[in-house]
């Protein structure tokens, strides 16, 4: 019974750790950023892009060029990616808390 306790509460610190090991960071915004450069700073991770006709596709940054942003493993349609005219976002939307 003892063991059985003690994995349990090993188990549990494990998960509780590994939980933590994703921290939000905070958004920083310098003199000469635009669109593609914060979306560049935010490469793999999850970001929410809203566009000029007010909808919105949250999705893991990829390569954000002049014109483009692939959007990876979208939210809500995981085996879709999409592809997005960056003169078409107006705000990008980040999560900066846990």
């Amino acid at each position: 019974m003892h063991n059985k306790i003690l994995t349990t509460f090993v188990l549990l610190t494990g998960m509780l750790m590994m939980s933590n090991t994703v921290i939000a960071e905070p958004l920083t915004v310098k003199g000469d950023d635009d669109i593609e450069s914060i979306l560049k700073a935010h490469n793999g991770k999850r970001v929410t892009v809203k566009l000029n006709s007010g909808d919105e596709l949250t999705g893991t940054a990829g390569v954000v060029n002049n014109d483009l942003v692939h959007l990876r493993e979208l939210s809500g349609k995981e085996f879709f990616d999409a592809v997005v005219d960056t003169d078409e976002v107006s705000a990008v939307i980040i999560r900066t808390k846990e």
